[in-house]
């Protein structure tokens, strides 16, 4: 059979050229190629400096020859250093893996006194106590905590609704720093909350311990009361309420927000934006509806497609950075995280653009049963009742037993992008990763078909919409540039 590769010599520099060092590329519009190299550094090129370029007639005179050769796309024979600088590069990339696991979520309860219909948990009524964590299960997620060999460890409580679990929460926070007295980690907690049952000695005692809360605005009065129902209240109201009340207590800082777009969300972007501007907020998440949990059985994960989100999204940027042209600056979360792939050495603790995957060696979740999860995801995809992801159980199994299940190993396994059919061609892999949660719930398989994928659709169109910013607009790209945290 012939071999579908040429020569060893044609791939060899010579006299008078230069060897290709790995890169890959796509279309980035209809006259225009983006090329990216293995960590991310990435060229626009027209079809014809493409070809120039792969066949090795690029002319060394001119400025393209000379940007290819320091970005690394290149090498010729005036340097030998271009490779072990791409391995020093690549090295810093998967430096987080060695990390493991920092972020460790801790679901106490699985009531809630809301009733958003786009939820992502199969949450519980407010009464139902049999739905709460246990100290018992909080002491040994605790001791499951600590053995991660993570310098930094972040405590984050989930529900249903964590305040109304309180005491266990003050309960692991105590615990957790006692224990740490001799770990020596880096430690901060959050609670995600919806602010309803927020009082006195619960700002208190975050205040007394540096805990962060998270809450949820999904946008205006109207959108927000439609999204996230509260049955006889104003839940914006509280929502404002609460916002305003953490601030004055942890500081305005310490008090972060997440929207989720619905159908109801898409004719509103300007809104949703200026009402994150109008109390203060410098950045916010776009986020899209995960097909999880209550989402599904509502059919709200089905209310818009990867298209409509796209549209929605690139709507969105372009009003934050309008906003930022103006004087007021504002970060989008999401296009910044992209940003510190691209142009950065560094890799960014998103767990949905790491690959392999983060589950499991980015995060993980403890269930309020003592059921352990490598991602919310997961835990999601157990309340509907498929346990594919489930790890093991506090209570019976051993922390060497959980994190070499093959609930996790096998969809690890299955999410090194680099070896995943489609992935592993796809110039935009060094910004992407690999979901396998999303996957599995959309086409019952942890790789997926990603012509029929929405987790790529999206995120490739990201991908595109940045690089055309920056490469069009110099005033845009050095503000995009300036979102990325070192």
């Amino acid at each position: 059979m012939a071999s579908v590769f040429k020569e060893e010599a044609f791939y060899l520099p010579t006299e008078s050229n230069y060897s290709l060092l790995p890169f890959r590329f796509i279309k980035l519009d209809d006259g225009r190629y983006v090329a990216v190299n293995e960590v991310g550094e990435w060229q626009v090129l027209t079809r014809d400096e493409l070809q120039l370029l792969v066949n090795k007639r690029l002319p060394r005179d001119i400025p393209l020859y000379y940007a290819l050769k320091a970005a690394h796309f290149i090498e010729d024979t005036d340097s030998d250093v271009a490779v072990d600088l791409l391995t020093l590069k690549v090295r810093s990339k998967r430096e987080r893996i060695a990390r493991f696991t920092s972020l460790h979520m801790f679901v106490v309860t699985l009531r809630c006194n809301h009733s958003c219909q786009y939820c992502q948990v199969s949450r519980q009524s407010q009464d139902r106590a049999a739905y709460d964590m246990t100290v018992p299960m909080a002491d040994r997620a605790i001791d499951f905590t600590f053995r991660s060999p993570s310098p930094a460890i972040k405590i984050e409580f989930q529900g249903g609704e964590p305040l109304l679990n309180f005491d266990l929460v003050k309960y692991i926070v105590l615990e957790a720093k006692k224990r740490n007295l001799t770990e020596k980690r880096a430690l901060a907690f959050v609670i995600a909350t919806n602010l309803s049952f927020l009082t006195d000695e619960i700002l208190n005692f975050c205040r007394e311990q540096d805990i962060l809360i998270s809450t949820s605005l999904d946008g205006p009065r109207h959108l927000h009361n439609a999204n996230r129902p509260k049955p006889g209240n104003d839940s914006y109201q509280i929502t404002i309420d609460g916002i305003k009340r953490a601030r004055e207590a942890l500081g305005f800082d310490r008090v972060s927000a997440l929207m989720t777009t619905t159908r109801a969300s898409l004719g509103c972007i300007k809104e949703i934006i200026d009402e994150y501007v109008s109390h203060g907020f410098r950045g916010m998440f776009l986020r899209n509806i995960s097909p999880y949990g209550f989402a599904i059985k509502t059919k709200y994960f089905d209310a818009y497609d990867s298209d409509n989100w796209l549209e929605f999204y690139q709507q969105g940027l372009d009003y934050i950075l309008q906003l930022n042209k103006q004087g007021y600056r504002f970060t989008e979360f999401f296009a910044a995280t992209i940003l510190q792939k691209m142009l950065t050495p560094y890799e960014t603790g998103f767990v949905n653009l790491r690959s392999p995957a983060g589950i499991g060696i980015a995060a993980v979740i403890f269930n309020y049963n003592g059921e352990v999860y490598p991602s919310d995801e997961g835990r999601m995809k157990a309340e509907m009742g498929d346990k594919i992801f489930c790890m093991g159980n506090l209570m019976t199994e051993t922390y060497e037993q959980m994190m070499l299940s093959p609930a996790l190993l096998k969809p690890l396994e299955d999410s090194f992008a680099e070896s995943v059919p489609m992935c592993e061609e796809c110039a935009f892999l060094p910004y992407c990763g690999s979901d396998p949660d999303y996957h599995h719930a959309t086409q019952q398989d942890f790789v997926g078909h990603k012509a029929l994928s929405g987790f790529c659709k999206k995120n490739m169109g990201v991908f595109r919409y940045l690089i055309q910013k920056m490469e069009d607009n110099p005033e845009e790209r050095k503000i995009l540039e300036s979102w990325i945290a070192w």
